[in-house]
């Protein structure tokens, strides 16, 4: 496998695809701010174990799916080529910068073990205010992904592999997540995209190596398991 790069990259995207999402439903279903106090200064305190782990999925998930995006780009080498590497690379930057917020978890956590909430949301909101970490970090790349991501599904679903249900899916978990508060609301919203990407993982574990190949040749004819229904 590691010595052919063809089954490498399929095995690979295939496999992130899959985990990437789940990694993030699990981290929001774990979150003790999903379920307890809206600042987590006072949450993370409540369950300082449940805290870390929550940063360390969502980190991995957000920091593997922009690799896993690279293999939802190579699926639009034949068609909708312009859209999937503007989409990708959106989508990629966002992903990675998301990851780089996990790094202000502890610091909320450590804020809360030393100040009252509300001195430790003042501290928090002083220290994030600064420019540097505003537009350097967040805004607005942060968005970046998880818009991007339902996007560059539509092109996947245009180049046909995969059917319309796909990306709307998607669309539904990660952009109705924008418009609820982060808790309870936002575990189901998080799960959808796991059936979404699992989907497009699933298949292109099945596609085979020579599917696969084809995508690298835009001129070659579409293999039949490439071309199977997307239903």
């Amino acid at each position: 496998m590691f010595s052919d790069h063809i089954t490498f990259r399929r095995i690979a995207s295939g496999t992130l695809l899959i985990v990437s999402p789940l990694l993030q439903a699990v981290a929001v279903t774990v979150d003790p701010g999903t379920w307890g106090d809206d600042r987590e200064a006072v949450s993370f305190g409540d369950n300082p174990a449940l805290a870390q782990l929550q940063s360390v999925l969502y980190h991995w998930s957000w920091l593997l799916m922009g690799i896993a995006v690279i293999g939802l780009v190579h699926l639009t080498r034949r068609t909708h080529t312009r859209s999937g590497h503007i989409l990708g690379s959106i989508t990629v930057i966002g992903y990675l910068s998301l990851s780089g917020l996990l790094t202000v978890d502890p610091v909320e956590w450590w804020l809360g073990q030393h100040h009252s909430p509300e001195e430790a949301a003042r501290i928090f909101e002083e220290m994030m205010a600064l420019p540097g970490p505003t537009y350097g970090f967040q805004l607005p790349w942060i968005f970046l992904g998880m818009i991007g991501l339902p996007l560059l599904l539509v092109v996947v679903w245009r180049t046909g592999f995969v059917g319309w249900w796909v990306p709307l899916l998607a669309a539904v978990g990660y952009l109705g997540s924008f418009a609820v508060s982060y808790g309870p609301a936002t575990v189901p919203l998080w799960w959808a995209p796991v059936v979404a990407m699992g989907w497009i993982g699933v298949r292109i574990l099945r596609m085979g190596d020579e599917a696969w190949a084809a995508l690298y040749a835009p001129g070659r004819t579409t293999p039949a398991s490439y071309a199977k229904t997307t239903a």
